[in-house]
């Protein structure tokens, strides 16, 4: 499939959709688990590989299994070794968030477009809302723990389109993962993968219509 960003065919925007880790804000999830494995001597990449299989295998990221049960099953596919508070707060405390990302958003909501957050979280998306407040600059949040479905399933997008009655061609969605780009833009969606924010901004900036976007 090609992921190339420029594909897309011009036409209205009425809402821009966000993935939150690694977008919005720093891949916390990534980067926490790479950190465990590196000083437990295990290779980050597989670890943070078998990680993503375990919170759907687990339930987990739909809200059908707990924490506890995505932590079993990845020390069972890894050897990781540590309790599950040490996994949260390797995890939470690096949800950084990206500032030019949010000026973006805040810009978009001020020139009337719909704003919102789409994203394969757990419940840990509510708590760094509470702590970071992000949510206030958002029209909705889209949570696959409370949704019941995830990414990986392609209807998720028929659904969110639906909700905001809107048709998939008046929607762009941004996502780090080209799986997620590629599920969307196979409902319809104009769909661009995330590299970095200069990249980000311009791309946005060059599908919606209005005023330039902001640089900082």
């Amino acid at each position: 499939m090609n992921y190339n960003n420029n594909v897309m065919k011009e036409g209205p925007i009425r809402a821009v959709l966000f993935d939150f880790g690694g977008v919005l804000v720093e891949e916390g999830f990534r980067e926490g688990l790479y950190d465990l494995a590196r000083r437990q001597g295990l290779d980050p990449q597989s670890v943070h590989q078998a990680a993503y299989d375990a919170i759907y295998e687990s339930g987990y990221i739909i809200g059908q299994g707990t924490a506890e049960d995505f932590w079993r099953i990845l020390r069972g596919k890894t050897g990781i070794a540590g309790d599950l508070d040490s996994l949260v707060r390797a995890i939470a405390s690096r949800f950084a968030p990206r500032p030019r990302m949010l000026a973006l958003v805040r810009s978009l909501r001020r020139q009337g477009y719909i704003t919102a957050i789409l994203s394969d979280q757990t419940e840990w998306l509510d708590y760094l809302d509470a702590q970071l407040h992000l949510s206030q600059d958002f029209d909705k949040v889209y949570n696959s723990y409370h949704l019941g479905k995830g990414k990986r399933d392609p209807s998720i997008f028929d659904d969110v389109v639906a909700d905001l009655g809107l048709a998939p061609q008046e929607v762009v969605f941004v996502d780090d993962d080209p799986g997620n780009v590629g599920r969307a833009r196979s409902r319809g969606i104009k769909a661009l993968v995330f590299l970095d924010e200069d990249q980000c901004i311009k791309e946005i900036e060059s599908i919606v219509v209005g005023h330039p976007l902001p640089e900082s």
